[in-house]
């Protein structure tokens, strides 16, 4: 057994065995994202397991915190803590992910490439607590992130087909089309490593 399952909460450790068991198949990506968004579900389905530490806001800018790394490198979990107002650049992922909205609500507009610039692609999209979405290079992987509510916390629960926060990454000028590479990191940037 991982020795990091037995340092989360009941609900989470579920997640992590679940997710292993996952990952281990090989599977095509679409039956790992159907059952990442199954396995996020019901994480998501409840709001009283996630450690307070891991829901604390910055004043300026949301925070990535890390949950849990597979030691292998397969996929990890993450909280997103998006102060009153706060957004993300334009980014993409260069992987996977499934995100799950624990508490409050995140608008999502995703992005596509036309003539040399990022231009919006469909409407913002709404997830309220309890839902979840997919983000993949195979299905649409630029998007930006805000906080739906100018006035309190929201959090999101992110599980990616890597080590996010050591991803090589970019964020984009929609404008322009400029490209920018960033790895996000952690702001528990010890983390909690298995």
């Amino acid at each position: 057994m991982n020795a990091m399952v037995s340092s989360l909460s009941p609900a989470l450790s579920r997640f992590v065995a679940g997710m292993d068991r996952l990952v281990a198949a090989a599977l095509p990506e679409a039956a790992v994202h159907e059952g990442a968004c199954e396995l996020m579900r019901q994480l998501v389905g409840r709001d009283d397991w996630l450690d307070p530490a891991f829901t604390v806001p910055h004043p300026r800018f949301y925070q990535q915190y890390l949950l849990h790394a597979d030691p292998q490198g397969r996929y990890s979990v993450v909280s997103f803590v998006w102060g009153p107002g706060q957004m993300t650049p334009v980014h993409d992922h260069c992987t996977w992910g499934v995100i799950g909205m624990l508490r409050g609500a995140e608008l999502s507009q995703s992005y596509r490439r036309e003539t040399g610039r990022l231009v919006p692609d469909g409407p913002e999209e709404t997830l309220e607590a309890g839902d979840t979405a997919l983000v993949s290079p195979a299905l649409g992987d630029i998007h930006r992130v805000r906080n739906a509510h100018g006035d309190r916390v929201s959090i999101s629960i992110h599980a990616y087909g890597c080590d996010i926060g050591r991803q090589r990454r970019h964020v984009f000028d929609p404008e322009t089309g400029a490209v920018k590479e960033f790895v996000s990191g952690y702001a528990n940037a010890a983390g909690t490593r298995a």
